[in-house]
């Protein structure tokens, strides 16, 4: 039985980080790797990128200015993050599922 290659969907992931100077993001998708996928910054101050991602459940954080977060100023709680669910870490990633 032939294997079927998991569905491809293009998919945005955006953070607001107006004061920043760097933004990147690590997850599930590449491997956690923190310098791999940088976003790129809007003149509003949204950094965004455009990502190829399979179907399923992904997780993620992003990297501001080097500090990891789920979002800025988010303070890592499951009632401040509803986009979030807590790691091994004792702290919380972003999830997205792709369809």
């Amino acid at each position: 039985m032939k294997k079927q290659k998991p569905t491809i969907s293009p998919t945005t992931l955006t953070c607001r980080a107006p004061q920043a100077q760097a933004v990147f993001v690590a997850g599930t998708f590449n491997n956690w790797h923190q310098d791999a996928t940088q976003l790129k910054r809007a003149d509003d101050g949204t950094w965004s990128v455009a990502l190829e991602l399979p179907t399923g459940h992904h997780e993620f954080k992003f990297i501001v200015d080097g500090q990891w977060c789920c979002e800025p100023d988010c303070r890592g709680d499951a009632r401040d993050c509803p986009k979030c669910v807590p790691n091994d870490h004792g702290t919380m990633n972003r999830v997205i599922e792709v369809s």
